[in-house]
């Protein structure tokens, strides 16, 4: 008598095929070991996977993020308000590297900044000023803060002050300066760098007398409705922005500055849904900031691309940045671009996955696959995603699509290390020369070796 023989296999698929082949049935399991076999990351994590020391800190760090509520407190100069920053240094987004080294983005970027201080006449005097080393490079993160894409801040420039009044702990963004030719992207030209101008005086001007008088503006609530309305806050801000001016121009319009500089400024913001991303990003940063520093605390507090590297930051592991080759993106490009023009991945606004948001809350947001791929149903599917390597849900961030449950937030490095699973980013893909701009968007991962690195290095400085 003979019986039909039913398989689960676990690890190659061939196999399962070969069942298949004999005319037996074969679920494949999909499988890969730990740290893709790396047999010094699987001891380290098999001693810190099950750790009550490490599950006590991380719990401090989560509860930390948790309970931080981000304010945004008013318009501040960079070099006066960010913490350590010189009058002649010049923040980029992403790990440390030197300016011999950037990605060409960031190479238009720095030589604008400079234009736009009058440290140079013109791009040559700017190159020799960068390449003098008379000018600091330093990340955004090393200073409190985060930027978009090239992520450049110079002294002179207007940034968010978000304020956690919870903590006491402060975080800060440039100003987004919308699309097409802009700094961020690596364009330096005279129109940008008036545009730039404007921003520092009329535009900083307006918003600050609007934050000065009114009350105290939670962006978390507004990143919460924000989910409502189909944003993720990152790649898709329009709901948020229009939250954001809904609550300015009431205190702009009586301010009594003048009218015209009132009605640029209300017209500029309108017509840049991507405007309220700096905010989500300086918002999302305050919270993580509260978690980072808990001793033996396996949770990321920061992921950012500086288009040659992409790098982590844990909780339990200082200022140390684990980092490995950022990836191209391989995503939906606009016509007459392809993945043979793009720089690797870019930008400190990973920030917002880090902190729950963008690629872990897309269940929130069915019309971002327009942009960045997909189907609505991936979108929930890729929130789903991320529930097993983070540390919990973050309940004040609900998504209407999973029954309103909180958003998966609090990345830790064991869960990646064991699962496999890498945390996804939604972003924008820019051109890998400077000021062409962007050229699409899609669907990243963070790299698996990063989580590796933090995961070897914290192990052997866990404390008692």
């Amino acid at each position: 008598m003979s019986s039909s023989l039913n398989v689960i296999n676990v690890g190659l698929s061939t196999f399962a095929n070969s069942v298949e082949v004999a005319g037996g049935n074969a679920v494949d399991v999909e499988w890969r070991p730990p740290a893709d076999g790396d047999i010094a990351a699987g001891k380290a994590l098999a001693n810190m996977v099950n750790s009550q020391t490490i599950n006590q800190a991380n719990q401090i760090a989560f509860d930390k993020y948790l309970n931080a509520r981000p304010i945004l407190e008013s318009i501040g100069r960079a070099g006066d308000v960010l913490p350590g920053m010189g009058e002649r240094t010049i923040l980029h987004s992403g790990p440390p590297i030197d300016w011999q080294d950037v990605c060409g983005p960031v190479h238009g970027a720095l030589i604008g900044a400079v234009l736009f201080e009058g440290w140079a006449a013109d791009e040559n005097g700017a190159k020799a000023l960068l390449k003098s080393n008379e000018v600091t490079i330093d990340p955004c993160h090393h200073h409190n803060a985060v930027g978009p894409m090239a992520g450049i801040t110079s002294p002179s420039m207007p940034v968010w002050v978000v304020t956690n009044s919870t903590d006491g702990n402060k975080a800060y963004s440039n100003l987004n300066e919308g699309l097409g030719k802009v700094l961020r992207f690596g364009a330096n030209s005279p129109d940008v760098i008036e545009r730039l101008k404007w921003m520092q005086t009329t535009l900083a001007n307006v918003i600050n007398a609007a934050l000065s008088a009114n009350d105290a503006i939670d962006i978390k609530t507004i990143m919460a409705q924000a989910l409502y309305m189909g944003d993720e806050v990152h790649n898709r801000n329009a709901a948020a922005t229009g939250l954001l001016l809904k609550q300015l121009v009431p205190s702009a319009l009586r301010s009594g500055l003048p009218t015209d500089d009132i009605a640029t400024a209300i017209e500029f913001i309108a017509s840049n849904d991507h405007f309220f991303l700096n905010v989500s990003m300086a918002a999302c940063k305050a919270m993580l900031d509260a978690a980072h520093g808990v001793p033996n605390s396996t949770m990321v507090t920061a992921m950012g691309r500086n288009g040659v590297e992409f790098g982590i930051r844990v909780s339990g592991c200082g200022d140390q940045w684990f980092t490995t080759p950022a990836p191209v993106v391989d995503g939906l490009y606009f016509p007459g671009y392809s993945i043979a023009d793009a720089a690797p991945d870019l930008g400190d606004s990973a920030i917002t996955e880090t902190a729950g948001l963008g690629g872990f809350a897309m269940a929130a947001s069915p019309a971002i696959v327009q942009f960045v791929g997909g189907t609505p149903a991936d979108a929930i599917a890729r929130s789903k995603e991320m529930v097993p390597i983070t540390l919990g849900r973050n309940n004040a961030l609900t998504i209407p699509a999973l029954n309103f449950s909180g958003t998966p937030a609090g990345i830790d490095i064991r869960k990646v290390v064991d699962t496999g699973i890498q945390p996804i980013i939604n972003t924008g893909i820019a051109h890998k020369e400077a000021g062409i701009g962007q050229i699409g968007a899609g669907i990243t991962r963070a790299p698996l070796a990063c989580f590796t690195k933090a995961l070897l290095f914290l192990s052997e400085n866990l404390t008692a």
